[in-house]
């Protein structure tokens, strides 16, 4: 059975004022309204006895702030691999001092909508827009004009919105030095994207970032790649295929894989091959996905940083203050995304 919660006229009639009076002395200007000691005391008391808690919606009205962030996202919250995004967002809110009121999408339009609506309802704060894997979105009119920022997604348009993204551009450099500093200058062949039009897999972010920063430290380092299969989708079995079709024309020194699952269909179809990693081709990969630790030997790649992704997102909503500031000058902050230098290079 639910007990039913004092009120404020409950705690003045036991102080035996009137609730005016009350809500002057619990909200501290008992003085500044001239109200005795004695009445104060009263009051006080009355409200320990009653076990009085103001109502958190009615306070946070009456000053323009509710603690509560919103964070609306396309399919993080079902997907394990990258939960570890909503833990970071939660824990950074929860240190200031804020709760998250997270909602789903699943990519439906419409019920990005409505989740949007429902924030400015429940009056949070402010608004995440959250995507299970970077890319461009549309920028709903809703988030216009408020505290706001895309986390894992850039806007297609420019829209007055500043984005947190893992900084691709610096991973796809890193994959390249991996290799150029283990004394790789030829042999090396891309799995997963390539330069040109349905070459990688659509509207992926990080493909077009890891393969110009990729083509960057090799420009640097003097080095050219032997050659690169594009996949439109990043899946075990498109890795397979596309080693599987470079083996029949080619002997690689090295492969860089766009993904671990392209990775982990690289060396199933290395191993039919009977082809060794390390010992025979060195593979440096992308993500950290559970399964680089898993392979035998385990994977060379650039973790996808989550966690921290999450946290800097409630970081750049706060700024400096100590609630989620007012839209400014939009920028891209690029969280690093850490080698996690394992047994897969030879070296």
């Amino acid at each position: 059975m639910i007990t039913p919660r004092t009120t404020l006229a409950d705690v003045a009639r036991a102080a035996g004022v009137s609730p005016t009076s009350a809500s002057f002395v619990l909200s501290g200007r008992g003085r500044q309204m001239r109200i005795s000691p004695e009445v104060e005391d009263r009051v006080r008391q009355a409200a320990s006895d009653l076990q009085y808690r103001p109502n958190s919606v009615s306070v946070s009205l009456r000053k323009g702030v509710t603690h509560t962030i919103g964070f609306v996202s396309d399919a993080v919250a079902t997907t394990p691999h990258a939960g570890t995004l909503i833990k970071g967002a939660l824990e950074a809110a929860r240190e200031r001092g804020n709760l998250l009121l997270i909602g789903e999408t699943e990519g439906d339009p419409e019920l990005e909508r409505r989740l949007i609506q429902t924030m400015h309802d429940r009056r949070a704060d402010a608004v995440i827009l959250a995507s299970m894997y970077t890319r461009k979105v549309s920028v709903p009119k809703a988030l216009l004009g408020i505290p706001a920022v895309l986390l894992n997604a850039l806007p297609r348009r420019p829209a007055g919105i500043s984005s947190v993204i893992p900084d691709e551009l610096a991973a796809g450099r890193d994959a390249a030095g991996v290799l150029i500093r283990a004394g790789f200058r030829d042999g090396i062949y891309l799995i997963g994207a390539a330069p040109g039009r349905n070459q990688m897999p659509p509207r992926s972010v990080a493909a077009a970032e890891r393969l110009a920063g990729i083509s960057e430290a090799m420009t640097a380092a003097g080095v050219s790649w032997a050659g690169a299969h594009g996949c439109l989708e990043w899946e075990p079995a498109d890795g397979y295929r596309a080693v599987e079709a470079l083996l029949a024309v080619a002997r690689p020194r090295a492969l860089i894989c766009f993904n671990d699952r392209l990775a982990l269909g690289a060396y199933q179809a290395l191993h039919d091959r009977g082809l060794q990693v390390p010992a025979d081709v060195s593979v440096v990969s992308f993500d950290d996905d559970p399964i680089a630790s898993w392979l035998k030997p385990q994977l060379t790649t650039l973790a996808l940083p989550h966690y921290e992704l999450g946290r800097r997102a409630i970081d750049v909503l706060f700024g400096d203050g100590d609630r989620p500031q007012a839209p400014g000058e939009p920028a891209r902050y690029r969280v690093p995304m850490p080698l996690r230098q394992r047994a897969s290079v030879a070296g």
